[in-house]
């Protein structure tokens, strides 16, 4: 990836955590800041990222430069409520997200049954899937709460649907993690991995679906099927991937799915109490947001991007513990105070410019690891 797509990029991530603050501190009637927020990191970036690095062109394609703009498109558009052209953009997007996942796989995804296909594969088309999904189902719930008023639920928002473009970058770095894993692919643990690829695929919609009922019970059952199949890929990962500087990174970045999963489970038992207040506990759902977008997806991104240039220099665990500060105490506290505010947007983007733009000309230490 050349410097100019790296630094695009880069400054998209740093300006989607920017929007993250905007609203508490210069709220705006009738504007939600907190679409730019999710729209700027897991569309306009990490979907482009992910049509990329599925194409596996040097040169980034006329595909993925048209997706890109309409992604900024579709972004401005649903936050200025200008609903018939996000609902236009939504069927440009969905084609081109398609015709990536059928050239690199094909319509239907057989591929999800076959054993011969490897675990790596199987998470990288359903995060293209996930995502053709997401804009599909996003443009029906447009469609529905600002047209048709079909079915009126608590949970049924766009704000709520608009996170799930997460959910795709999730997987694709699944995708990375378990690509280091091939060579026990052919062992008894493959039915290890197919189990985790199914937990996780599944347990997510499923657990998406109980949150749009309201059943708290059948969400604390299946978050913590999650965090056990979250746990299984850490032990896998961690103890079988080859040692390299990419594996401190996306191992950090498990460490933070692993923190979202113990504070969705938390989150959910705190909704279930006499006494819930949501101010009260609003610290906990934003280190939850934070730790997932900015935390595990970033790590998988910056990978992702940088993968190809590994070993870089930089020294791995003082960017590895800023980011864990960053992401899990300064950017909570900055939804309450702007100082930390501040200082989180700054912890950010050293991190970020830090991953996207360290030198890969770094001298190679003994564990493997660029100093």
């Amino acid at each position: 990836m050349n410097n100019k797509l790296k630094a695009l990029f880069s400054f998209l991530m740093i300006t989607a955590l920017v929007f993250g603050f905007i609203n508490i501190y210069l709220p705006v009637k009738h504007y939600s800041f907190e679409r730019l927020h999710i729209f700027l990191f897991n569309l306009c970036t990490g979907g482009s990222i992910l049509l990329y690095y599925t194409q596996g062109q040097v040169k980034v394609s006329r595909i993925v430069r048209l997706f890109f703009l309409g992604s900024l498109i579709y972004a401005f558009s649903a936050f200025f409520l200008l609903y018939p052209v996000t609902l236009l953009v939504s069927v440009v997007l969905f084609i081109l997200v398609e015709k990536v996942r059928i050239e690199k796989f094909s319509l239907f995804p057989i591929q999800f049954f076959q054993k011969k296909i490897s675990v790596s594969d199987k998470f990288h088309q359903a995060s293209l899937l996930c995502l053709s999904l997401g804009i599909f189902m996003a443009s029906l719930v447009v469609l529905n709460n600002e047209y048709f008023k079909w079915v009126t639920m608590k949970y049924l928002t766009l704000n709520t649907f608009f996170l799930g473009f997460s959910f795709p970058l999730s997987l694709i770095t699944l995708s990375l993690v378990f690509s280091m894993l091939k060579k026990i692919e052919g062992s008894g643990r493959k039915m290890i991995m197919e189990l985790c690829f199914w937990t996780i695929t599944l347990g997510v919609i499923i657990f998406f679906i109980f949150i749009l009922f309201e059943k708290f019970i059948p969400q604390i059952f299946v978050t913590t099927i999650l965090f056990l199949a979250v746990v299984t890929v850490f032990y896998l990962y961690s103890t079988f991937a080859d040692k390299m500087q990419q594996k401190l990174f996306l191992t950090s970045g498990i460490g933070f799915l692993i923190i979202t999963a113990i504070s969705g489970i938390l989150y959910i038992f705190l909704q279930m109490s006499d006494d819930y207040n949501p101010e009260k506990i609003k610290w906990l759902l934003q280190m939850h947001v934070f730790a997932s977008l900015y935390g595990w997806n970033l790590c998988g991104l910056s990978v992702i991007c940088r993968f190809d240039d590994f070993p870089i220099k930089l020294h791995s665990p003082t960017v590895i513990c800023t980011h864990w500060f960053t992401v899990i105490v300064l950017a909570p506290l900055g939804v309450f105070y702007g100082w930390f505010a501040l200082a989180a947007i700054a912890g950010y983007a050293f991190i970020t410019l830090t991953l996207f733009f360290s030198s890969n000309r770094g001298k190679i230490a003994v564990n493997g690891e660029g100093i």
